[in-house]
């Protein structure tokens, strides 16, 4: 087995991409996975790209619907991928990186390592009036047996892990829901607030809204200056661990020792004895 043709690097300019659609040898191996809702891949995607929904990353079950699923459901979901041990994943999404950083946790989830996320993703790519298709991608690169995988829980932070940690100044946690859901003014689980300790920066604050969304040029110097600076390793979360696919594809990005706890708000705000600060 052959691996790509090409390496990419973890976060690659649109435009950088683009040159290599030009010539089909430099995509071997590679799969564009785009996590866009289905009317706006319908409506235009990157040549070759494939739709894939985000409810398929997802547990989807009250209390803590953004869980990782199980094993056989992500096998469903790679085997549709056509997942290769050398397959190189080049994933965007619509809204700046959530979904698609929610997929590149999978990915490092499941162990596979080739990928690279299209900075600012589509909203980016059609802003810079680059080659789009319209419609449904009529090539199957399904695999014709599910990949067998293994789940690797060293990028998933678990409820009782935080718990037991947190007195104890073990970790960061990096809160990237917003700032009313963090304060406690907007209530969307059966308590307001937020983790102890927790950090709040939001995922689109440090998204460039005057350069397609991409990320901000000085998101290292924002970050530290809150306090989220590496110095110690770093959880993750949001609501769902939607908007925490962002913060964790941006914490890879500066080389944080990052983690993602996909329960998330929705789990330790219905959970009856996580404390909580507002």
């Amino acid at each position: 087995m052959t691996g790509p043709a090409q390496e990419f690097p973890l976060i690659i300019q649109p435009k950088d991409f683009a040159r290599t659609l030009q010539n089909s040898a430099n995509n071997a191996g590679t799969r564009i996975v785009d996590l866009s809702s289905e009317e706006n891949f319908l409506n235009a995607h990157i040549p070759g790209a494939i739709h894939l929904s985000f409810k398929s990353l997802m547990l989807g079950q009250a209390p803590a619907p953004g869980k990782l699923p199980g094993k056989a459901q992500l096998e469903e979901v790679f085997q549709f991928l056509g997942l290769s041990e050398n397959t190189h994943f080049i994933v965007c999404d619509d809204e700046g990186g959530g979904w698609a950083g929610r997929f590149i946790w999978t990915l490092d989830v499941i162990g596979h390592k080739h990928y690279s996320y299209i900075d600012g993703g589509m909203i980016a790519w059609n802003a810079a009036n680059l080659p789009t298709e319209s419609g449904k991608n009529k090539q199957n690169h399904q695999s014709k047996e599910a990949p067998s995988i293994t789940i690797n829980r060293n990028p998933i932070a678990d409820l009782d892990v935080i718990l037991a940690g947190l007195g104890e100044k073990q970790f960061t946690v990096w809160d990237a829901r917003s700032p009313q859901e963090y304060a406690g003014t907007r209530v969307v689980s059966t308590k307001g607030g937020h983790i102890p300790g927790a950090i709040n920066a939001e995922w689109t604050s440090l998204m460039d809204s005057e350069n397609g969304q991409r990320i901000k040029s000085n998101a290292r110097e924002l970050l530290a200056a809150i306090g989220i600076d590496g110095t110690l390793p770093i959880i993750t979360h949001c609501q769902s661990h939607h908007r925490s696919g962002f913060t964790y594809l941006l914490g890879k990005h500066l080389g944080f020792n990052i983690k993602a706890y996909d329960g998330s708000w929705s789990e330790w705000g219905n959970h009856p004895d996580t404390p909580v600060e507002v």
